[in-house]
């Protein structure tokens, strides 16, 4: 308990294994050092529980591999302006037919609903629980679309206090775009793609030759050339699987001959520099 603090959420595994029963656990609740959550599940009082305590008890305490993704990730990095205080999902990258804790996926439905058990006496706290706000949704994304994992995928980030394991900018920005136009409009992926001005064009190759998704290898080189990121200079286009034929990003969009993508008419008007070169 010394080690967790206002805020954070524990599971009755992990206290049992560092000597807290059952039993004593709700002892804990009555005597207001412990707020149950749900079955198996407090918080540390004193804080409003917030996604970032739920998700860090889902990846320390529960050791599930799960991480933050997209747009998420991007923006805790500094990379994208889109989401700041008012963020409306999380994107949370979780293995395929992952079969979440209940109290994880319903923990943005509930938490705000929850009161304090013991009130707040410093200042800055005070103004903290006043300006929080509403837990944003999960937006699980579970179609990853490597062929197999590298060890620089992954990089560990904080988010207000809290250690979380996060996409790496490269794999961020491909994560964004396998979401287009399903998850997030093309529009808005591109400008936060706009502002990727430092990706390593290794681990862009890396990442790239590893992805079996022929679409979003297309529309990653599209946007990278479109924006003339000074590392896509550095992408080898030849060891990227480009498949054949043309896919659709976008319904009624324009084709783009040198990626066989369809894309809104305005990307089509400044590309004309780097219409003809070869697909790779």
């Amino acid at each position: 308990m010394q080690n967790t603090s206002p805020g954070s959420l524990v599971i009755q595994a992990w206290l049992t294994k560092h000597g807290v029963s059952p039993q004593l656990a709700q002892k804990y609740v009555k005597n207001g050092w412990l707020q149950k959550l749900r079955s198996g599940v407090y918080a540390r009082p004193g804080k409003k529980p917030q996604w970032h305590n739920a998700v860090g008890c889902l990846v320390e305490q529960l050791e599930f591999p799960a991480h933050l993704a997209g747009l998420t990730s991007l923006t805790y990095q500094g990379k994208s302006h889109y989401l700041q205080l008012q963020e409306k999902h999380i994107w949370l990258e979780v293995p395929p037919k992952t079969a979440l804790p209940l109290w994880f996926k319903a923990f943005p439905k509930y938490c705000d609903e929850l009161s304090l058990v013991q009130p707040v006496d410093d200042e800055y706290s005070k103004n903290t629980l006043a300006t929080e706000s509403e837990n944003p949704d999960w937006l699980f994304v579970t179609s990853n679309k490597l062929l197999e994992e590298a060890p620089s995928d992954l990089i560990e980030i904080e988010v207000n206090n809290t250690q979380l394991k996060a996409s790496s900018p490269e794999l961020a920005a491909f994560e964004l775009l396998n979401a287009v136009p399903t998850t997030i409009s093309f529009e808005h992926a591109a400008e936060v793609f706009q502002g990727l001005t430092n990706l390593s064009p290794r681990k862009v190759q890396s990442l790239l030759n590893r992805s079996k998704t022929i679409k979003t290898n297309r529309l990653f080189l599209f946007l990278a050339n479109y924006y003339r990121h000074p590392w896509a200079s550095r992408v080898d286009e030849s060891q990227i699987n480009l498949g054949s034929g043309k896919r659709q990003v976008v319904t009624g969009g324009m084709l783009d001959h040198s990626y066989q993508i369809t894309v809104p008419e305005l990307f089509l008007a400044e590309t004309s520099d780097f219409k003809d070169l070869p697909n790779g």
